[in-house]
């Protein structure tokens, strides 16, 4: 089945300083709101899947991604070693101007509401979230996300042409919600997310926790040897952030302990079958140990289908009018 997204894949806040000098995400970062309303769109509202109390679609209003940013905050900030800036803690939401560009899938719980402010009607409680960020729209903005720690602009040139790119990110679920059934009713709403936009490849950082490359040589070492992309779909660490992956020659490599080593997500990436980018990127200041993950649509195992769909399908197998 598809895999737990427990606490992992998510792009953190706060990296200012590492974006290399002249990338536009620097100003897209800095400005306020207002100069970010020529990205924004109308968002359609779309209910991708439900089963049971639990609902997948696309957030239909601000309020409901400022949800997404709480539930954001509450998992990274709160119960993992992420810092939070003033503002963030001021406001308990993980936030940034990229929120304005991106279409954020929910996982919402029918039974449990949250009260409305100033008369306003309850809203949803909102248990897991993963923020897309389509191409189209990307470049019309800032960019992607992920090329602040990685050097993906030959990729995107290079197949482009042929190929449609979206980037994942901030993918979280609330602890008590991190079942099969939430985890499985996120990913039906991105795969069809997917075939719905005719995404062909799906680009963004994973982490590993900890800073001390000592305790993933193994894990990096595995993804280097068994997981690099081929030349033509490689992207490299930016200096000076990247530090190399081959810390062993892969006869030295114990595969089981690698993958045990490996966070969930990762783990679920290399199922099916995705790349990894050359050299993983050390953020300090969140605690993290990150690689870019690409995963072109063509590489996933056809076994995944027969439960969430074949890829000429536009719509989800639980729909609510399935």
């Amino acid at each position: 089945m598809w895999p737990s997204i427990a606490n992992r894949g998510r792009r953190k806040p706060g990296r200012l300083a590492k974006l290399p000098p002249g990338l536009a995400a620097i100003q897209a970062l800095r400005a306020p709101a207002r100069r970010l309303k020529a990205f924004s769109r109308e968002i359609e509202p779309k209910i991708y899947g439900r089963v049971g109390n639990l609902e997948v679609r696309l957030a239909r209003t601000w309020a409901e991604i400022k949800l997404a940013q709480r539930l954001r905050y509450q998992v990274f900030f709160e119960e993992m070693s992420a810092v939070p800036s003033r503002l963030a803690q001021f406001r308990r939401r993980d936030e940034d101007a990229y929120d304005a560009l991106c279409d954020h899938l929910l996982v919402v719980d029918l039974d449990k509401t949250i009260p409305g402010r100033a008369g306003l009607p309850e809203r949803p409680k909102v248990v897991g979230t993963y923020r897309i960020l389509r191409q189209d729209v990307a470049e019309r903005g800032p960019g992607f996300y992920s090329a602040g720690e990685y050097d993906i602009a030959p990729l995107l040139k290079s197949k482009s042409a042929t190929h449609r790119f979206m980037e994942l990110g901030r993918s979280c679920v609330l602890a008590p919600y991190r079942s099969k059934r939430s985890v499985e009713l996120l990913w039906h709403g991105l795969w069809t997310y997917v075939r719905e936009n005719r995404i062909d490849v799906m680009i963004g950082c994973a982490s590993f926790e900890g800073t001390d490359l000592e305790d993933h040589k193994v894990a990096l070492s595995y993804l280097h040897h068994k997981a690099l992309a081929p030349v033509e779909w490689r992207c490299r660490a930016r200096d000076p952030l990247g530090v190399s992956m081959n810390f062993m020659p892969l006869a030295d490599v114990d595969h089981k302990a690698a993958l045990k080593a490996m966070p969930p997500l990762i783990k679920a990436y290399l199922r099916l079958g995705a790349y990894f980018g050359d050299g993983a990127v050390i953020d300090s200041q969140f605690g993290t140990t990150d690689v870019l993950v690409i995963m072109p649509v063509a590489n996933i195992d056809p076994r995944y289908f027969e439960h969430y769909g074949a890829p000429a399908e536009t719509k989800s197998r639980i729909a609510v009018d399935a």
